[in-house]
């Protein structure tokens, strides 16, 4: 399977399962996968931040990627930023090898000027190969280097085998609608952008240029229909829907616990068996829990798909 710059859709990030021992909960890995195609997902990322790519081992982030290619009917896009060339190489040649439609990279965090980000991905693409197609992750908040857009035109014009912006600056909107119109006046050529942070803008990004989401918010199959009601115009019911899960959204990004708020909730639809991460690692009070339970308990009022 492969993806491109027509890439459109909602391709979920996947969130890694753990066993109560910290090992893989690999029943879970497989349950998740249906999960996400079952919602209509048109593709899947996995080891990604969300992921917990960082505290895995080499030989399971492979084990992993291999489980979930072995098993999707979609595209699945891995994540292989890391801070050795070599090991990004050998999992980028070993996931494509597999039937991974490409990968996603992210800039490393110590990166500050222009010069040394254009050198830095001029380094992962000599590495992975320029025939292997990935995605630009742009996550200033959580990576703290900034991409301007004529960083990312930059980045583009000399790197053809990126196809696709991860866009997840925060403010983004004015920065979607800046590259789309490079590209509408032919200063910049095409690639799809899918947006993250969580799901919280969606509600605007689509009628910014955004091509779909690749974000990990626990109700994948709202994001397929509120991708859908943004396509067919249907701007208010696009917009109620998202107004109904906004306050899930909303305390699923709140720093240092949305990956616990995320988990859990995962876990409370059947998709995962435990909300166990990896350490470092941060956790619900019951007081949390509590909370997230009555958001859940809410929900089905105005979207019967949380009843399950």
């Amino acid at each position: 399977m492969t993806f491109g710059v027509d890439a459109k859709g909602i391709y979920p990030i996947a969130a890694t399962p753990f066993n109560a021992d910290m090992s893989v909960d690999y029943d879970s890995v497989d349950r998740l996968t249906e999960f996400y195609q079952d919602a209509g997902a048109t593709g899947m990322t996995i080891l990604g931040i969300l992921g917990e790519a960082q505290k895995l081992e080499p030989e399971e982030s492979l084990t992993i990627a291999r489980r979930v290619i072995a098993r999707s009917r979609v595209p699945v896009v891995v994540g292989i930023s890391n801070p050795s060339f070599a090991a990004m190489r050998r999992l980028a040649h070993e996931v494509t090898d597999a039937g991974a439609a490409g990968v996603m990279l992210a800039p490393a965090s110590h990166l500050r000027s222009d010069e040394q980000i254009a050198a830095y991905f001029h380094h992962c693409v000599e590495a992975i190969g320029p025939d292997v197609p990935w995605a630009l992750q742009d996550f200033p908040l959580t990576l703290s280097v900034i991409l301007s857009v004529p960083m990312i035109s930059r980045i583009m014009k000399e790197h053809p085998s990126c196809v696709m912006l991860k866009a997840e600056d925060w403010p983004g909107l004015e920065k979607i609608s800046a590259i789309r119109k490079l590209q509408a006046a032919g200063d910049l050529r095409k690639f799809s952008i899918l947006t993250a942070n969580g799901g919280l803008f969606l509600d605007f990004e689509p009628e910014r240029g955004s091509d779909g989401a690749m974000t990990g918010y626990a109700f994948p199959d709202m994001l397929v229909e509120l991708d859908r009601l943004h396509r067919e115009g249907e701007r208010d019911a696009a917009h109620d829907l998202f107004d109904a899960h906004l306050p899930l959204i909303r305390f699923e990004q709140q720093q240092g616990i949305g990956l616990a708020v995320r988990k859990y909730v995962l876990m409370r639809r059947g998709a995962i068996t435990s909300d166990v991460q990896r350490s470092p690692r941060s956790s619900l009070t019951p007081t949390g829990r509590s909370e997230v339970d009555y958001l859940l308990e809410r929900l089905p009022r105005k979207d019967p798909r949380a009843r399950r």
